[in-house]
Formats: structure tokens, C-alpha cells, sequence
């Protein structure tokens, strides 16, 4: 018999045949994320499509004052787009009061509609946030936010529109 002419083969056999199997099986099945197609425009296209204010923050890596931004005290129920491009970022049942004078929250909408970069700008060292389609500059994220991340997204209002939907509904 095969099994007995080659023993350590037949255990091999049945290990990867017969065990393999089952192990995949026990993975969390993850499904992949949609690709985020990017919308690359020249530096013209964004200043015409684009205040002021909104390019010098979005393209430029500026920052509006505190306390001034559109957004900072909106209470609403909706979602937080990208100004330069509409993909959905940040939910209202995310958005806290830091007193920073910045809109807050602990979390985007989806981990893969942002970006975040080493800003070395800075003395210390702090993480941009970009949009992922169009890598507009949103603003910093940084470790002193609420549970259950502990993480702040401090975004310009500038580089967001809102739209109200009661679906998000604070709790």
C-alpha cells in the first residue's frame, strides 16, 4: 500500500487535502472595497471651480480661523462631502464638540474615502487628511478624540458640503 511504502507523505496528504480546507474556512471573510476612482484636474480647473478661500484650503493646505467655519456648531442629521468632489466623508452621528473651533469627528464614513499623510510642516509631528478621490486638503487627525476611536478628524468647513438626511439621526 502507498501509505505504508511512504508515511510521511500520506500525512501530508491528508494535512493539506483534508485540514487546508477548513481553515479558510475560518477566516473572516472580508469583502473587497470598491476602488475610489480619482478625479485628477489641473491647478486652473480647481481655481475656477473653486473660491477663493476653498482653494487656498483645499489646494493649498490652508486653514480657515477657528471658530468661523460654516459648519463648526451645525447640529443637523446628514452627511460631509468633499467640496471638490462629492464623496461622502463624515456622518453626523461622528461629529462631536472639541472646542477647538473646528468641525469634529471620531471617524470617517469610510476608512477608504480618506487619506492620511505625515504633515511635517509642523515642530511636531501631525497626520494630514486628504480625500481619497480628488486629495483635496481636509485637515488633521490627531489621538485626543472621543472613545470609541480616540481619534479627532479636525476639518475644515471650507472643504465640506452637508447634506441633511435624517437617516444619521444623532442617538
Amino acid at each position: 500500500m502507498l501509505y505504508q511504502k511512504y508515511p510521511m507523505k500520506s500525512l501530508l496528504f491528508v494535512f493539506v487535502f483534508l485540514c487546508l480546507p477548513f481553515y479558510g474556512c475560518s477566516q473572516q471573510i472580508q469583502k473587497p472595497q470598491a476602488k475610489i476612482e480619482k478625479i485628477i484636474k489641473q491647478d486652473a480647473e480647481w481655481k475656477d471651480s473653486l473660491s477663493y478661500e476653498d482653494y487656498c484650503i483645499m489646494r493649498k493646505k490652508g486653514t480657515e480661523p477657528p471658530f468661523t467655519g460654516k459648519y463648526v456648531d451645525n447640529k443637523e442629521p446628514g452627511i460631509y462631502s468633499c467640496k471638490g468632489c462629492k464623496l461622502d466623508l463624515f456622518t453626523s452621528n461622528t461629529k462631536f464638540d472639541s472646542g477647538t473651533g473646528w468641525p469634529s469627528f471620531f471617524q470617517p464614513l469610510h476608512k477608504d474615502h480618506i487619506l492620511e499623510k505625515i504633515d511635517t510642516r509642523y515642530e511636531f509631528k501631525t497626520y494630514e487628511v486628504l480625500c481619497a478621490r480628488c486629495e483635496a486638503h481636509l485637515g488633521h487627525v490627531f489621538d485626543d478624540g472621543p472613545q470609541p476611536t480616540g481619534l479627532r478628524y479636525c476639518i475644515n468647513s471650507a472643504a465640506l458640503v452637508f447634506k441633511a438626511d435624517s437617516s444619521f439621526q444623532v442617538k
